[in-house]
């Protein structure tokens, strides 16, 4: 079973649009470093670092720095534009990404089903898997009839943890929905505060295994699935004072997780073999 990190455990030192640019962004190159440093051997790179800007060139040396660095890649981006898949196909050609992860970012599944009729062939015949994150904007129901609609062993769920709050879905819910369709999971922990005057809530992340995200029930879930699939750790910092304190937070949440994750025997807690 490969866990690794994800470029939205490291949004902050990547820029986060409305905000201040960190001093030094991080690259997909740094990414790679950072992760080495840290003894990570698998890199999701999402649409935060959009790759496909990235000329042909340095696409290549991006996959050669992973190779020199022992480390695997997972790619990923949003929207189910037909000639942007396959763009990102190419992609994964390149780098060797066995997955490739997106959004699906309009209300309606109408177009996005036709759209992943139209390249889900391509994807099949790479042997290449895309991945449909719950992000929120679809139930889990809708998601579940999507991928039930095309039954395919290329095709499947990039389950995360806590996006589908904002569709009135609790986590538990969630996973169990999704988790016969998960082929990769974006393992995300979370806290649930009353804001100061006691008229709300405000959903915060944490370092993982810090918050309230029941791992118990989510490797339960997964395992009874019996579902092949790989961890992306990301996490959600909240904005501290400057950017560059948050990307000081960022990187020790980011420590604190990878710590956490080297804790836990995802074979055992999976039932995984490999």
């Amino acid at each position: 079973m490969k866990w690794g990190i994800g470029s939205y455990a490291l949004a902050w030192s990547i820029g986060v649009p409305g905000y201040p640019p960190p001093s030094e962004p991080l690259t997909a190159f740094g990414m790679l470093d950072l992760a080495a440093q840290h003894d990570v051997r698998l890199v999701q790179i999402a649409d935060n670092i959009p790759l496909h800007t990235l000329s042909h060139s340095d696409i290549c040396k991006l996959a050669e720095q992973a190779a020199d660095l022992g480390i695997s890649l997972e790619i990923g981006t949003r929207g189910t534009q037909p000639e942007h898949l396959l763009r990102y196909l190419d992609i994964a050609r390149q780098v060797g990404a066995p997955l490739v992860r997106t959004i699906i970012s309009e209300p309606s599944l109408q177009q996005a089903t036709r759209d992943i009729a139209a390249v889900l062939p391509h994807y099949e015949q790479a042997e290449i898997m895309l991945a449909i994150e719950n992000h929120g904007l679809h139930t889990t129901t809708q998601l579940s009839e999507l991928f039930d609609t095309f039954s395919s062993p290329f095709l499947g769920c990039c389950l995360d943890t806590v996006n589908s709050f904002s569709a009135l879905e609790a986590p538990d819910t969630v996973i169990n929905a999704l988790a016969p369709y998960t082929v990769n999971l974006h393992f995300k922990d979370f806290d649930i505060k009353r804001v100061d005057h006691q008229m709300g809530f405000t959903v915060l992340g944490t370092p993982a295994g810090q918050g309230r995200l029941n791992i118990d029930t989510l490797m339960a879930a997964l395992r009874q699935a019996g579902k092949t699939y790989t961890i992306v750790l990301e996490l959600w910092p909240p904005f501290t004072e400057s950017v560059e304190r948050t990307v000081q937070l960022e990187r020790q949440w980011l420590a604190a997780s990878i710590d956490y994750f080297s804790s836990i025997d995802f074979r055992q807690a999976t039932g995984a073999s490999s």
